[in-house]
């Protein structure tokens, strides 16, 4: 058993939350009772999470997509306040991180997927929110688009959309996880890789096939799977806390 003040603390530090100009509010988002025993890990905040997190005996949700934006409504009101009822009803506590576990340079989505693919980070882009977020990797070995997506598929869970106009040795990899939209993709474009992969799919079609560019679109949640699984086994670690992932595919 341990305090929650005491886990929020230890993310707040560990995930550097303070250096990141985030549209989230990360942290701590709704505080329960005051000691852990039992975590879980969800990427995202809502009411399925909140009741499986219930029936499974939490005391603490940590997600990536957390309650609480700086472009939304703050009411805790109608379907708001009915999303929240699990949490308040069983006490439980929910601490978010957006940017700062994309970000992180041992646990974020990013770095995770990188070491999925045997790849050795060497470089960053795509700033946000003042730091960057997408890392670039190098792979010991060539491999195809085909086998990229297999790895994705097998430990991710992806869906993958890929557009397969560059080199077929992919070596040097960038990834951004999420939704970097058309700047993440043109900048990746512009830092001399073989690949990029990130979530979200953009309109960039002809773009990739005029430049003789490799992307990959593996799904805004399943690249956001692999740093709360990686924070998870540090957390458990730390605390000797009983933590539990429970995935709920958005299909997006």
């Amino acid at each position: 058993m341990v305090k929650l003040n005491k886990i929020a603390g230890f993310l707040n530090e560990y995930l550097k939350t303070s250096d990141f100009d985030d549209s989230s509010w990360n942290g701590l988002q709704i505080e329960g009772r005051e000691n852990v025993e039992k975590i879980v890990f969800a990427v995202d905040a809502g009411a399925e999470t909140f009741e499986r997190a219930a029936a499974a005996g939490a005391d603490l949700v940590i997600v990536h997509h957390g309650l609480f934006w700086k472009n939304s409504d703050p009411s805790i009101a109608d379907w708001n306040k009915k999303r929240i009822d699990p949490l308040y009803n069983n006490k439980i506590s929910l601490y978010a991180s957006h940017l700062p576990l994309d970000a992180h340079n041992e646990v974020g989505n990013n770095a995770e997927i990188l070491k999925m693919l045997g790849a050795k980070a060497t470089d960053e882009f795509s700033r946000h929110g003042g730091q960057f977020i997408g890392k670039i990797g190098e792979m010991n070995e060539h491999s195809t688009i085909k086998e990229i997506e297999k790895k994705l598929q097998d430990q991710l869970g992806a869906k993958c959309i890929s557009l397969s106009f560059g080199t077929e040795k992919i070596r040097k990899i960038a990834v951004c996880s999420g939704a970097p939209g058309y700047a993440g993709f043109f900048e990746a474009l512009n830092k001399d890789v073989d690949l990029y992969i990130t979530g979200d799919a953009s309109e960039v079609y002809m773009a990739a096939k005029d430049a003789g560019f490799n992307a990959i679109f593996a799904g805004h949640h399943a690249t956001e799977t692999a740093g709360l699984k990686a924070l998870s086994a540090v957390v458990e670690k730390k605390f000797n806390t009983e933590n539990i992932f429970i995935d709920i595919p958005t299909g997006l």
